[in-house]
């Protein structure tokens, strides 16, 4: 028993004085960072999407 209340203790010790929290700007800059990239991954993989339908379709009008 000693040992789970030695680990929560730590664990709490180490979020309360070793983690560094990001500031307010810092939050901002990498939320805005976080939804440009998903965006972008978002449209190339639409885009590959969109390619790869043309590409089936293609393909399939040959055995009609």
């Amino acid at each position: 028993m000693n040992k789970i209340s030695a680990y929560f203790k730590d664990s709490y010790r180490e979020l309360v004085e070793k983690v560094t929290w990001p500031n307010w700007q810092q939050l901002q800059q990498s939320t805005m960072i976080v939804l440009v990239a998903t965006l972008v991954i978002t449209g190339v993989v639409w885009l590959m999407d969109l390619g790869s339908q043309s590409v089936l379709k293609f393909i399939y009008s040959f055995f009609k």
